[in-house]
């Protein structure tokens, strides 16, 4: 959410009066830069591109074009009605024993020619389609005739068997939305949370802003959506991440979690070497583009192109702003146990390392007794720092340390071996959960390696995690890797009946490479502050983690609603009974239908969502009984067809969180586990003394059992107006659990 924290803090630099603004040169220059940066990203993966370019056609479509015209040449037919002669009239002449070869190669030259056109003309016909946004509006259950043409016409000219980046030339470019309408929504967001004096002067700096600065702001954007692939995804990762000078830790990046109920084996290195395993067949499949793009519906392909740097990604730190580094390849990750660094190799000669070779590697990390050196185990405090401390002491540190830094820098992934273990206790269910998602979001401060793009988390008890960098790409890119790593790692590798990986060690294996880092004295007295920071605001944060089993996405979809507006409107009724007053609510919203685009924001406290939670704790009602300070996500599950939920409920990811994006707010992400579990991550500050994310969660669970009851009885009453003892089972919510009355979900009795 480091989105919603930078705009909390933005000021834009408009004079009032317009009329002194001198900015055209740095914004035409960065329109320029932006453009180019662009079309070298085109130009870099030009093979790639050819490879897909193509699609919906195929190479092999160009050989049965020129097959055909060779065929009707061979018949005396002319199916370029002459101008197969003309370009051969326009080849070189090299004797008359060539005469058939230059024949040969102008019918080459016509069916590629051809083949060109057609590709474009299905191209610009599948852009045109996907233009086409009517299907968002249509009401749940039903479609009108344009949607279901279109349908029909995406299938045929979205040809069979996409990789990866096969949509990307056809998916449109992000439209510029009119400033009159910008400023009419956003007025429209502010209303509900302003008093009328403060509307009526953020409506009058809206006019004077229309009047003054608009259109030539406007103007700038036209022209970049005309030059560049997307008009705001690369400002957005620059000024939102890159030139945010706060800590990444809890400010920027998120967290995942494992399986909530079950944990596939005890051993740490063997759940180490199976998943390290299957992140790295991940990879290989991403680099062969064999993970099927993403489609809405089945039929509505969204953007791939924040897949390109999952990993071997590190985000550089900067002065006045970060840089990320990619490397097109990395046969090693960098390991973190007990203040010692490692580096693991991934493949030998004959390819990928086996699971179980990878767990000796990692045993053998976990058995060495060999002590950290001075300060080298708090050394990862630095890159949870304000990053211009961070980017003047990497100076130094790598004149003195180079190739050590490069090892972590440069590895696919960075894995950190807790010493200690986290998640789901019979004991303590509702504090060890808390504790393990604290464990993923700050750690120690000193025992994450936050500027790779994500740090795998092995505690010692065997369970999972992911501690995420947002800058290189938004959640549901990290999460559908995640999902392919607990479903591959647990399903298909899986465990001996001893919790080892299957297979058998190899010996001849060289020892993992211990990192010695040349610490100069300078250095120390940064790392001491950076750990004292990283502590304070790691013990400043505030987790909470409940699953919420009264209910789940089943019952709210038998009530004919959205599951995710349901979840909002409760999340405005309980931070209303927590705070007794509205804030502006962001929830992060993709963009990802047109080419590139990462996020957005949907501003959910609306006045009708306001209007419903007064009414809610308004007993004399007749119903059932400036900055970001609420900021929401819902993690999707996208890859339904790898986990059983059926069969096995167990299995399912319990999602992830953020930290809070405003010191007196909250952060609230949601997942929605199976049918009938939606689990919670709730974060805050401890040292605010507005926010309790266990008070919010305790708001939350009553929220969503009042809105559910509300619902169900209004499908009774409709139900009653239809006529005595006649049923409507198309229109009935169903009953609530009974234990759904009570405050609190019990607690499973699994396997933990």
């Amino acid at each position: 959410m480091a989105e919603a924290r930078q705009a909390v803090g933005f000021r834009p630099s408009l004079t009032s009066d317009g009329a002194e603004v001198e900015f055209s040169g740095p914004v035409l220059q960065e329109i320029y830069l932006s453009g180019l940066r662009s079309w070298r990203r085109h130009l870099s993966r030009f093979w790639n591109d050819f490879l897909t370019g193509v699609f919906p056609a195929s190479p092999l479509s160009w050989l049965f074009l020129f097959s055909a015209i060779q065929l009707a040449w061979f018949l005396q037919l002319d199916p370029s009605l002459g101008l197969t002669e003309k370009i051969k009239e326009l080849l070189p002449d090299w004797g008359g024993q060539h005469h058939r070869l230059r024949g040969v190669l102008a019918a080459a030259l016509f069916a590629s020619c051809l083949w060109g056109a057609l590709i474009f003309t299905l191209h610009v016909a599948l852009r045109l389609l996907l233009s086409y946004h009517g299907w968002l509006l249509e009401p749940h259950g039903a479609m009108s005739s344009p949607t279901k043409t279109w349908l029909a016409l995406v299938r045929i000219f979205s040809g069979r068997h996409p990789m990866l980046y096969s949509y990307q030339r056809s998916l449109p470019r992000q439209p510029v939305p009119s400033v009159q309408d910008t400023v009419r929504k956003y007025l429209e967001s502010v209303r509900p949370v302003l008093s009328d004096e403060d509307f009526d002067r953020t409506a009058g700096l809206a006019q004077e802003f229309l009047r003054l600065q608009a259109s030539l702001l406007q103007w700038y954007l036209r022209l970049k959506s005309w030059w560049a692939s997307n008009y705001v995804s690369d400002w957005w990762e620059e000024f939102v991440y890159l030139r945010s000078r706060n800590s990444l830790m809890v400010n920027s990046n998120y967290y995942m979690m494992d399986f909530l109920y079950v944990t596939p084996t005890p051993v740490q290195a063997a759940r180490a070497g199976n998943a390290v395993h299957a992140l790295l067949l991940y990879r290989h499949r991403l680099n062969r583009q064999e993970i099927l793009p993403t489609l809405l519906m089945g039929m509505r392909p969204l953007c791939s192109a924040q897949y390109e740097r999952i990993f071997n990604t590190t985000r550089i730190p900067g002065v006045r702003k970060d840089h990320i580094r990619h490397l097109r390849d990395s046969r090693h990750v960098a390991v973190f146990h007990r203040g010692r660094f490692f580096r693991v190799g991934t493949h030998s000669q004959s390819g990928l390392l086996s699971p179980r070779a990878l767990e000796q590697q990692f045993q053998r990390i976990l058995d060495d007794p060999s002590p950290a050196c001075p300060h080298e185990e708090h050394l990862a405090a630095l890159t949870a720092a304000p990053r211009d401390m961070w980017a003047q002491v990497r100076k130094s540190l790598k004149s003195q340390a180079e190739d050590a830094l490069e090892a972590v820098e440069g590895a696919a992934f960075f894995v950190s071996l807790d010493s200690e273990p986290a998640g789901l206790t019979r004991e303590d269910p509702a504090a060890s959960l808390d504790a393990y998602a604290h464990a993923l979001l700050a750690g120690k401060g000193h025992d994450r390696w936050y500027d790779k793009s994500f740090t795998l988390i092995v505690f010692s008890n065997g369970k999972l995690g992911l501690s995420v960098e947002h800058s290189w790409a938004d959640c549901p890119i990290s999460g559908h890797m995640w999902e392919f790593t607990l479903a591959t790692e647990c399903f298909q590798l899986g465990y001996s009946v001893d919790g080892h990986c299957k297979g058998h060690p190899d010996p001849s294996l060289p020892q993992p490479q211990r990192l010695h880092w040349d610490l100069p004295d300078k250095i120390h007295r940064s790392i001491s502050l950076a750990l004292r920071g990283a502590k304070t605001l790691s013990g400043d944060i505030d987790c909470h983690v409940f699953p919420f089993s009264h209910f789940g996405k089943s019952f709210i979809k038998r009530c004919h609603l959205s599951s995710d507006s349901f979840i909002q409107v409760a999340l405005q009724l309980a931070h209303f009974r927590d705070r007794g007053r509205f804030c502006l609510t962001y929830e992060s919203t993709m963009t990802r239908l047109f080419l590139e685009g990462r996020t957005e924001t949907v501003r959910s406290c609306m006045r009708e969502a306001c209007n419903f939670a007064r009414a809610m704790v308004d007993k004399e009602k007749t119903v059932h009984s400036e900055q970001w300070q609420l900021a929401t996500s819902q993690i999707p599950v996208q890859q339904t067809h790898l986990f059983d939920v059926h069969n096995y409920p167990d299995y399912v990811s319990s999602g992830g969180g953020f930290g809070p994006v405003d010191d007196h707010g909250y952060g609230v992400s949601y997942i929605f586990m199976g049918d009938d579990t939606i689990t919670f991550h709730i974060s805050s500050k401890k040292s605010s003394t507005k926010t309790d994310s266990h008070r919010l969660g305790q708001h939350i669970e009553d929220a969503l059992v009042d809105v559910a009851s509300l619902f169900q009885e209004g499908q009774r009453l409709k139900r009653g107006c239809r006529g005595l003892g006649q049923e409507d089972s198309g229109s009935r919510c169903g009953s609530l659990p009974c234990h759904a009355r009570g405050s609190r979900a019990p607690t499973p009795s699994t396997n933990f």
